[in-house]
C-alpha cells in the first residue's frame, strides 16, 4: 500500500486533524469514495494514493448516485462540524478558518458565516470597491428568502473537480472542508472550474435524491458566491468580475 503525505510546518493547530475528521465522516455505507487516512499529527496527513484513470460516464452516473447517499446521511445542522470533531476547520491549502457554528437555517449561517466574513475580508484589502450587492442578498439569505425544506446534508464542502479523482472504478473524494450544508453547495463546487461528465452527475443525482430543490440549477450561482470570494481574497481582483457576477441574479 503506497501513502501520500501532506506535511506543513507550522500549520494551525487541528489544521490536519480537521482534514482527517472530515475524510472520515465523509466515509458512509453506499456513499461516495472517499480517500482512506493512514496517520495524521501535528503537521501532517497521510493518506492512501489514489491511482487515477480515465473518467467514464458509468463511473460519473455512479458517483453522482453516491453523493446523494453521503449527503442524506446529513449532519446537525448547518455549519456542524464532523462529529467526534471540536477543533477548528478549514478551506483549502491556505489555512482559511471556516466557521462552524451551527445554525437551524441554511440562508443565515451561509450569509453570516460564508459570505460576509469574505467580503469583508476582500474590501479591505480593496479587492471588491463595491460591497452593497453581496450585502443585498447576505440579507435575502438571512431572511430565509432562499430557504427550503431539506435537512442538513454532509457535504465535501470543497467540493471542485481536482478534489474529485476519478479511477477505472470509482470516484474519489480527497481534501474536504466537511461539514453540514446544503446539498446544492456541492453540486455548485463541480460546476465552478468543471467536472467530467458533469451533466450525468447531475442527472444520477437528481434521480436518487428525495431532498433536491426543483429549482436547484438556478441557486447554483448562489453557492457559488462564497468559493469565489475564497479565490478573491487568495488570488487577488483577477476573481472580482465573477464574484460581482455571480451575485447579480439574486439582488
Amino acid at each position: 500500500m503506497e501513502l501520500v503525505e501532506k506535511r506543513r510546518a507550522g500549520a494551525p493547530r487541528g489544521f490536519f486533524a480537521a482534514e482527517a475528521a472530515g475524510l472520515r465522516w465523509l466515509r458512509v455505507d453506499g456513499g461516495a469514495q472517499v480517500v482512506r487516512v493512514r496517520q495524521v499529527d501535528g503537521e501532517s496527513i497521510s493518506v492512501e494514493r489514489v491511482y487515477p484513470g480515465t473518467p467514464t460516464r458509468e463511473v460519473a452516473a455512479r458517483f453522482g448516485a453516491e453523493l446523494t447517499v453521503t449527503h442524506d446521511a446529513g449532519a446537525a445542522g448547518f455549519g456542524a462540524r464532523p462529529e467526534g470533531y471540536d477543533g477548528d476547520c478549514f478551506i483549502g491549502d491556505a489555512e482559511l478558518p471556516m466557521p462552524t457554528t451551527p445554525l437551524p437555517n441554511w440562508g443565515e449561517f451561509y450569509a453570516r458565516y460564508r459570505v460576509l466574513p469574505y467580503v469583508e475580508q476582500a474590501a479591505q484589502r480593496r479587492l471588491i470597491r463595491n460591497t452593497a450587492p453581496f450585502e443585498r442578498v447576505a440579507e435575502r439569505l438571512i431572511n430565509g428568502e432562499f430557504d427550503d425544506a431539506a435537512p442538513p446534508a454532509r457535504i465535501h464542502g470543497d467540493l471542485w473537480a481536482g478534489n474529485v479523482l476519478f479511477t477505472a472504478a470509482a470516484a474519489v473524494l480527497i481534501d474536504p472542508a466537511a461539514h453540514g450544508g446544503h446539498r446544492v453547495t456541492d453540486l455548485a463546487m463541480l460546476a465552478l472550474f468543471g467536472c467530467p461528465h458533469l451533466e450525468t452527475i447531475y442527472a444520477a443525482y437528481e434521480a436518487n435524491s428525495a431532498h433536491l430543490p426543483a429549482d436547484w440549477r438556478s441557486l447554483i450561482k448562489l453557492h457559488q458566491i462564497h468559493p469565489l470570494l475564497v479565490h478573491v481574497v487568495l488570488f487577488g481582483s483577477g476573481y472580482t468580475s465573477q464574484a460581482e457576477a455571480a451575485v447579480k441574479p439574486y439582488l
